[in-house]
């Protein structure tokens, strides 16, 4: 169904109707185990690890969204980020984008780098530090764009072409955008990685990772991992993306209405120190949002200058909801330093821009005019 434009690849893609029931929605199939037909052969799954038929739709559905050639549903974001360096070596480098997730860099530093495989953290939005970087042993370009909480964007047209030239893989955080509204497989990366978590799943009831890969080593290996370390995301889980992504394009849409409403309405108040949204024009990197992205998205952050200050704005909020994680169709508001980013001391949270007064925003679907009338009474409290 790739042919397909994405409001009907949300709804039919991996979603076909039960063949043995004509059930419309994709069945649950809360079985560990399945019975085998003979001595090593089966019906297809033998053991929920390896496979599960509710998941295997939701993989067929995440890969036709991307484009890949093979989906791969994992328990968490994180778990998906763990599954996409778990095949490499002690020795072997790799590149990330240096003002990434909390989450991510706590991953890399306090735990992967334990197994000898190198971490180099590069300004991936300037093209020439990336290609500095890259050494005989680089095995991955891992880029978040835009980045968490800060929107920086990098090229990844460019990054791949760089990448591709040293024989090194690149994969794409691609969570923030969706596949909606961005296809890194599409401008040359090999992988794309999400949280399902936030707007795959859309509702804020499930947590859930997903890899999707380009080649058949991409599947075998991450098959792999989801068999050997079994970090897999539920049956039921998988139910719950399943069910989001059948509204995935209708949802972007007004989080892309709302996202834009808002960020213009930001950009007149005087209280914010930096505004960070790249479908403002003033934003520095807006050509290269509008040359790889079909939007904008409803993911923006700004400065307060003071904790006190966001620790004001964020009490007196009445429709956006104080809370971590984002891309749910309720607007939510966080302040990164002690949620996001709360793993990174103090100087590596400076070295990376995340400030004391900053508060990133997830824009949901309610009313935009609720939204910003909300924004302003909560700004009168600072």
């Amino acid at each position: 169904m790739s042919q397909h434009k994405y409001s009907t690849l949300s709804v039919h893609a991996g979603q076909e109707p039960d063949p043995l029931t004509g059930a419309v929605n994709v069945p649950v199939y809360l079985s560990s185990t399945f019975e085998l037909t003979g001595i090593g052969t089966d019906k297809g799954w033998d053991y929920s690890r390896a496979g599960n038929p509710t998941r295997d739709r939701l993989e067929t559905a995440l890969a036709a969204l991307e484009g890949g050639t093979s989906g791969h549903a994992f328990g968490s974001g994180m778990a998906a980020i763990y599954a996409l360096v778990a095949m490499l070596h002690a020795g072997d480098h790799v590149i990330c984008s240096h003002n990434v997730y909390g989450g991510t860099q706590r991953l890399f530093d306090q735990i992967v780098r334990h197994y000898g495989i190198e971490i180099e953290y590069v300004d991936t939005e300037h093209l020439d530090a990336v290609a500095a970087a890259i050494r005989p042993n680089t095995k991955l370009i891992h880029v978040e764009t835009p980045t968490n909480p800060l929107m920086v964007l990098t090229d990844i047209g460019g990054v791949c072409e760089i990448a591709h030239a040293r024989s090194v893989d690149v994969s794409v955080d691609n969570t923030f955008l969706s596949p909606v509204l961005q296809s890194p497989l599409e401008l040359g990366a090999d992988i794309v990685m999400h949280s399902t978590t936030k707007f795959l799943n859309g509702h804020s009831d499930g947590i859930g990772g997903a890899l999707i890969g380009t080649t058949p080593e991409h599947k075998e290996r991450f098959h792999l991992v989801q068999k050997a370390v079994g970090g897999i995301l539920s049956p039921f889980e998988c139910f719950l993306v399943l069910r989001g992504i059948r509204t995935l394009a209708l949802r972007m849409k007004q989080h892309e209405e709302n996202g834009r409403a808002v960020a213009e309405f930001l950009s007149t108040q005087p209280k914010l120190t930096r505004l960070a949204y790249p479908g403002l024009t003033s934003h520095p990197q807006h050509a290269l949002a509008v040359k790889q992205q079909r939007g904008f998205g409803s993911m923006m952050s700004f400065d307060l200058g003071t904790q006190a200050a966001a620790g004001r704005f964020l009490g007196a909020l009445k429709v956006f909801l104080s809370a971590e994680s984002l891309g749910g169709v309720e607007s939510l508001a966080s302040h990164s330093a002690t949620t996001t980013h709360a793993a990174l001391s103090d100087a590596e949270r400076a070295a990376v821009g995340i400030t004391e007064g900053l508060v990133r925003l997830s824009v949901g679907i309610e009313d935009k005019e609720d939204l910003i009338a909300d924004l302003e009474q909560a700004l009168a409290a600072v």
